[in-house]
């Protein structure tokens, strides 16, 4: 039954949206959600930004603010259509759009925050998700879900990882159902909840090409990726955790890359593709980069 939450089919088969969707990570980006810097600050909710502030750095929004508009400068470059969540003071990491929502062919899924302090994000994407007359696919309801953990690798394909907390072994076994009655391929890997999310580990690049730290995540997923013909650019431990292989494709063969993705930035650019590369530093040592920072609303494939 449609309802104002969900036009999902429960047999499977529901329609595809015509004007919104994606059917993978790596389709042409031409129209973005991102999240807003306003009130954005570090929390100790991640390994990353635990360590940052063990080390004392100190945290300025003004230079957080001017990174963030360097990155949004660079979707504006690659003809993407720029959306934004309304800025909430209660919601500092509402920066991260990725987490409260994944998009699908068939409409957005709302997802459901782990940490306390980020559950009330829900509220804020559906808002904006139905002042856009975006048609919501449905609500995951029996856990912990969140969009870091979720990618679509290509059309018919998704990968989804979990700790057990961020996304719990409930909330993906919910989202898993869903996609496979709609005849879809449903991959799903454990992590260590050290890791945070899948998009630490793991993003796609580019169409079957993938940047990857190998050393962590598990061997049956490099061996699922070399299976369908994904070439890995390894990505080592260090920048991983520094966000490494937090990207996004843009899509023909261009992408947007963190300035100290050293490793990343030189493969991507040997591959023959356009990097672009902002400094966003002061946002990633708060446990986010530029993958985090966005939710794709249209691609074209």
């Amino acid at each position: 039954m449609t309802t104002l939450f969900s036009h999902r089919n429960s047999d499977g088969n529901t329609s595809q949206l015509e004007h919104w969707g994606i059917r993978s990570e790596t389709g042409t980006l031409k129209d973005v959600l991102v999240g807003p810097i306003d009130f954005y600050e570090w929390r100790s909710g991640n390994s990353t930004s635990r360590r940052h502030l063990g080390d004392g750095v100190q945290y300025d929004l003004d230079v957080a603010k001017a990174q963030y508009n360097e990155m949004l400068d660079v979707y504006q470059q690659a003809d993407v259509q720029v959306h934004y969540l309304k800025a909430n003071q209660h919601q500092p990491y509402n920066v991260f759009a990725r987490d409260s929502s994944i998009m699908t062919p068939w409409g957005p899924i709302i997802t459901q925050m782990f940490s306390p302090w980020r559950r009330s994000e829900w509220l804020t994407v559906t808002e904006f998700y139905l002042a856009q007359n975006i048609p919501i696919y449905d609500v995951v309801t029996a856990g912990p879900f969140e969009g870091g953990d979720f990618m679509l690798i290509e059309p018919g394909v998704a990968l989804c990882g979990y700790s057990g907390e961020r996304t719990s072994p409930a909330g993906i076994a919910q989202v898993k159902g869903w996609f496979e009655k709609e005849g879809w391929e449903f991959k799903d890997v454990k992590f260590d909840p050290h890791f945070l999310h899948l998009d630490v580990q793991c993003v796609m690049v580019a169409e079957r090409l993938a940047a990857v730290c190998t050393a962590v995540v598990p061997d049956h997923l490099l061996q699922w990726l070399k299976a369908k013909h994904i070439d890995i650019i390894d990505i080592p431990y260090k920048e991983a955790m520094e966000l490494g292989c937090n990207i996004v494709s843009l899509g023909d063969e261009r992408v947007l890359i963190p300035a100290e993705s050293y490793t990343l930035k030189e493969q991507c650019r040997a591959r023959g593709l356009t990097v672009f590369d902002p400094d966003i530093s002061m946002i990633t040592k708060g446990g986010g980069g530029v993958h985090c920072m966005c939710q794709a609303l249209k691609r074209i494939d």
